[in-house]
């Protein structure tokens, strides 16, 4: 290639690239303009949403003093459930999955079909039927409740994830420990969770944000203020203040704080705990 064709081919390339790069910015411009939208309206010293300037200049906390006073409560409960979802869940999933990874177990296959079954059953279906059940044993408006309920669609995806990394292990570095005289669940506890970290890590973060952004279960099994998960009292918030915006939009703002810090922090264990299971 002659050296005209070379810087020729070169600024195609520049150009491509800068079109590329400017494309992207636009996009993600796009996709994080609501979030700006929203922390914008939180800030601003008037409760309603028209005629927000697009920066804001007077910078008001108003909204955020109105939320955490009504609705911290809400908060703090959705943070209970989603954080006892995530330790019910790990503690059936958990062994579950190291069972079906590690053990021959007959009708396995039936068993992972079946959980991939459970997945797509509505969720109406099954706030319906919780309802009837805990009716009849005492848990609704309670928190254990709906930290079973949460449960219910956090255990099936554990196991498929944890499963399919499990499977990963080499099963002589099990072995090797059962030689040094680690039985069952000395080898489980002691080798196989520190090597799943990623993946534990992964069906952990997946659960809480499940338990987190849950709606149906909390609107089906709560009748009473005394438990109000964050969602419904978002819910029933734009309801009741529909006039006063900064408010509203300041308690989507607390709400999304815990998913983004968890997602920051746990960005790269869920890269490799959700990609552990595809290559062998």
């Amino acid at each position: 290639m002659t050296a005209p064709s070379a810087a020729l081919g070169g600024r195609r390339h520049s150009r491509k690239r800068w079109g590329s790069t400017v494309f992207g910015f636009v996009v993600l411009i796009v996709l994080l303009f609501p979030i700006y939208w929203m922390i914008n309206v939180s800030l601003q010293p008037s409760g309603s949403a028209v005629g927000t300037p697009w920066l804001p200049l007077h910078l008001s906390f108003r909204g955020y003093s109105t939320a955490l006073n009504q609705q911290g409560r809400n908060l703090a409960t959705s943070l209970i459930v989603a954080l006892g979802s995530v330790v019910v869940s790990l503690l059936i999933a958990t062994p579950a999955a190291y069972a079906l990874a590690q053990f021959r177990i007959r009708f396995a296959n039936v068993f992972l079909f079946g959980i991939l079954i459970s997945q797509m059953i509505p969720g109406i279906v099954i706030a319906n039927a919780l309802y009837t059940a805990y009716n009849d044993v005492g848990l609704l408006n309670s928190i254990p409740g709906l930290i079973l309920a949460d449960s219910t669609g956090g255990i099936p995806f554990a196991i498929l994830i944890v499963r399919a990394f499990m499977t990963n292990i080499p099963q002589s570095v099990i072995e090797a420990g059962r030689v040094d005289g680690a039985g069952h669940l000395r080898a489980f506890v002691s080798i196989v969770l520190p090597m799943s970290r990623n993946a534990l890590v992964t069906a952990a973060l997946f659960t809480f944000l499940f338990a987190w952004a849950d709606f149906l279960f909390a609107l089906t099994l709560t009748t009473t203020e005394n438990v109000r998960p964050v969602t419904l009292g978002l819910y029933t918030y734009i309801g009741t203040y529909v006039n006063d915006w900064s408010s509203v939009m300041a308690t989507a703002v607390l709400a999304s704080i815990p998913a983004i810090v968890l997602l920051v922090v746990a960005q790269r264990y869920v890269a490799a705990g959700t990609t552990a299971g595809a290559v062998k």
